[in-house]
């Protein structure tokens, strides 16, 4: 198995998918990958960010990188992350992925490894759709899905949803660490499968 290059793309609000999104690349980093973490640029009106406190709070102060083209084009494995809105990803992640046609177009993106996290205020309100939601996106690139599986007995007995990492946040409260650990499992099986298919090649 190869080291594998894995870009954790993100958007997050008040910062619970950011923090999905760093606990998925520790788990990554541990497989040896190279990981960067990335989130996509916020296009909320000023107002309306001025109006949630910890969104604001998040905003200023995050650190991470604003996601290219290029870090797509440079990975072996991409996991994406958004909260959920109406039960599919938020339009800040959507108008990045929305820019990828010309990626697709030149098959750049066939044959990475894909996989993608959520979060959401109420345990029915689409976790599992905007996952899938995200997944159309992997099947038009020609890209290959790995899941987070029911692979590891945390998964099966704790946070259960093999779709991929998801948290309920009930009045804004941060992923726990069950969430976390889940997370960290999607990154290192992210970045094992990456490296298996990249040194097949």
């Amino acid at each position: 198995m190869s080291i594998s290059r894995i870009a954790v793309v993100y958007y997050s609000a008040t910062g619970n998918v950011a923090s999905m999104a760093h606990a998925l690349a520790r788990g990554a980093r541990e497989s040896g990958a190279e990981v960067i973490v990335r989130r996509v640029a916020e296009t909320a009106s000023r107002e309306a960010i001025a109006a949630n406190p910890r969104w604001q709070q998040f905003l200023e102060s995050s650190s991470d990188e604003i996601a290219t083209l290029e870090d797509l084009r440079w990975a072996d494995g991409l996991a994406f992350g958004t909260p959920t809105r109406f039960g599919g990803p938020a339009s800040q992640l959507k108008a990045f992925l929305d820019t990828t046609g010309g990626l697709w177009f030149s098959g750049a993106l066939a044959s990475k490894v894909c996989t993608s996290f959520t979060t959401g205020s109420t345990p029915h309100g689409g976790l599992e759709s905007t996952i899938l939601a995200l997944n159309n996106h992997f099947y038009h690139w020609g890209s290959i899905i790995v899941p987070l599986g029911y692979l590891d007995p945390h998964v099966a007995r704790v946070t259960g949803n093999p779709y991929g990492a998801s948290w309920v946040s009930r009045s804004g409260t941060p992923p726990d660490d069950a969430c976390l650990e889940a997370c960290r499992l999607q990154g290192l099986r992210l970045a094992q499968v990456a490296g298996r298919l990249s040194g097949s090649e």
